[in-house]
């Protein structure tokens, strides 16, 4: 007991786990690349020079670069006002659409990139379509594409741009907009002074987001993409296959974390800050590059001075077009985000020996192809126990973290979450060979002790997050309620805060195992030649034959976000009556 009192006295020490793992298995490595890269202990650039100096290596980056941006431009033009149509319905209608955008952004990115392959492909969707409909003889060449890239990308990352402007939207006050609005501005002037910069964080938090993880896509283009639309991820992953020279390859992965570092120092400062600064500091970038409007607006005074005094006061009618206009927007935007996952759903049916949409006729045997293979099935186990380790490792470790971060000083917080955000926020491979280093020191490459070590390093991030999330609601004094009764320190945890953050550690397990089950790009470089998951199989299968029997597995991990959200709920309505019942019984 005096130990859990000395340890309830320093928080900072449950911790400590988290930050071990970490450090062994990222963060000394990570170093050790860095000193391998400046060639230590002699210390120079001439890798750096070496990387520069090769004309592919540069077009290689600058195509990265192009790709993440158009990408994240893509994103933004879809997602914002699909945001904003999103937060002006009701309450009921909102949390379905939320959920709708949740489902894609929890379904396997390799289902969504095989969806795109049965839709783009020579007798996919489109291409059957067109030549039934004689508009074309011969297939069109929609695969191997940049737009196919575009596509696969823009699906993949639409949701993390949507859900962050959500968020911020649904903070806004919108009797703003209708105060400005009935004393004479119009719709359009109205949004961009009123709306735009308080939606601003949200954009840039979204798009900052979305560039970052875009910079090390490595799976979508190599699978829609041809050879010319290679990005430097898939640039560093073949250097690992073939020669895995660990002074270029350290050299290429820190190229690559330099752009997104960069770009979250520029545009990621001060996130945690009051909304309203952040709103007038992003504000004062619109206005810098929008000073030749401001000279137009000067010119267009006394227009708007008439236009003021004629219609002040007077609220704007409701346009009956545009409400039209906004449903169909939506209703397309949710389209583009579900329609894959029923055409891999309908694919999964077919009684074709290849993939073909429509499906020739109706059958389950590439059901009963998936669960009669000893490869699938094998895979497929070694996946869920190596998900389930981890969902156990990182829900502990995650928890005791989040307790102890939660109740740090906010500067110590704020710094030591951000380190251990850093394996889901750097780009993948550059973790993923940073893994590879520190597992080769332990003797556990090709080993599932290390693969599920590897996936921990995102799984814990996550569950931090979520609990994190969790206790800044939760109130301290049922915990002083509970110890002014008697209640020791282990007592009380287990009876009033365990029961209170049991949603946030159910929804941190629950996420923990899907990105254990659906990581494929770190555990290609860690898992050796002797282990298979499911992800890496369905991956490599994609790389040199389309089989329809992915039809049928990606159809049952289409299922799993919605599996995942129902217990979820059940998690959430379940710890109500029992967030009632937190406080314990005086002690006698």
């Amino acid at each position: 007991m005096n130990t859990l009192q000395k340890l309830a006295g320093t928080p900072i020490w449950l911790a400590v786990p988290a930050f071990a793992i970490l450090l062994a298995i990222f963060g000394i490595p990570m170093v050790l690349l860095f000193l391998i890269s400046l060639d230590a202990p002699t210390f120079s650039v001439a890798n750096y020079q070496a990387f520069f100096g090769h004309g592919a290596n540069v077009r290689v980056l600058f195509q990265t670069i192009e790709v993440s941006l158009v990408a994240t431009t893509l994103c933004l033009i879809i997602g914002y006002p699909a945001a904003y149509l999103i937060t002006a319905v009701s309450k009921g209608l909102r949390t379905t659409l939320v959920v709708l955008v949740v489902i894609p952004y929890l379904t396997s990115f390799l289902v969504r990139t095989y969806a795109w392959i049965v839709i783009l492909g020579d007798r996919g969707l489109i291409n059957n379509v067109l030549r039934d409909l004689g508009l074309i003889s011969s297939p069109l060449q929609l695969l191997y594409t940049r737009m196919a890239v575009y596509l696969g990308m823009v699906h993949i990352m639409l949701p993390l741009m949507i859900l962050p402007l959500v968020s911020v939207m649904l903070g806004i006050d919108k009797s703003l907009m209708a105060a400005a609005r009935s004393m004479g501005a119009r719709p359009f002037a109205a949004f961009w002074r009123v709306f735009l910069p308080l939606s601003l964080p949200g954009i840039r938090s979204g798009s900052l987001l979305v560039f970052v993880l875009c910079l090390g896509f490595y799976i979508t283009p190599a699978a829609l993409g041809g050879l010319r639309d290679a990005m430097l991820s898939t640039f560093i992953a073949a250097q690992v296959e073939t020669s895995f020279d660990m002074a270029r390859t350290a050299t290429s992965a820190f190229v690559l974390l330099g752009i997104a570092v960069v770009m979250l120092v520029i545009f990621g400062l001060d996130l945690s800050g009051p909304r309203g600064r952040a709103a007038r500091t992003s504000w004062k970038w619109v206005h810098l590059f929008g000073t030749p409007m401001r000279y137009f607006n000067e010119f267009a005074a006394y227009y708007r001075a008439k236009y003021w005094n004629a219609s002040l006061y007077h609220a704007v009618a409701n346009n009956r077009w545009w409400k039209i206009s906004g449903t169909v927007f939506v209703l397309l935007t949710m389209c583009f985000l579900l329609f894959p996952s029923i055409v891999v759903i309908i694919m999964s049916f077919s009684a074709g020996e290849f993939l073909q949409f429509p499906p020739p006729g109706i059958s389950l045997k590439w059901y009963r192809s998936f669960f009669d293979d000893p490869s699938w099935t094998g895979a497929a186990l070694t996946s869920i126990q190596i998900g389930l380790g981890v969902t156990l490792l990182s829900t502990i470790v995650g928890t005791l973290a989040a307790y102890g971060l939660n109740r740090t000083v906010p500067r110590l917080r704020s710094f030591l979450t951000l380190v251990v955000l850093a394996p889901i926020t750097f780009p993948s491979i550059v973790v993923g060979i940073a893994a590879y280093l520190g597992l080769l020191k332990f003797g556990l490459i090709g080993t599932k002790t290390g693969i599920a070590l590897t996936h921990s390093l995102g799984a814990i991030a996550y569950v931090l997050v979520i609990v994190s999330a969790t206790l800044a609601n939760f109130d301290r004094r049922l915990e002083q309620a509970a110890m002014s009764m008697g209640a020791g320190p282990l007592w009380t945890f287990i009876r009033v805060t365990l029961p209170l953050i049991r949603p946030g550690i159910t929804g941190g397990a629950l996420f923990a195992f899907m990105h254990s089950f659906d990581e494929v790009v770190k555990t290609s470089l860690v898992s050796g030649v002797s282990i298979r998951t499911l992800p890496l199989k369905m991956w490599e299968d994609m790389r040199h034959e389309i089989d329809p029997t992915i039809a049928a597995l990606a159809s049952l991990l289409v299922l799993l976000p919605v599996v995942w959200l129902i217990a979820l709920y059940v998690t959430w309505w379940r710890s109500r009556p029992s967030a009632q019942r937190a406080l314990p019984e005086p002690a006698t």
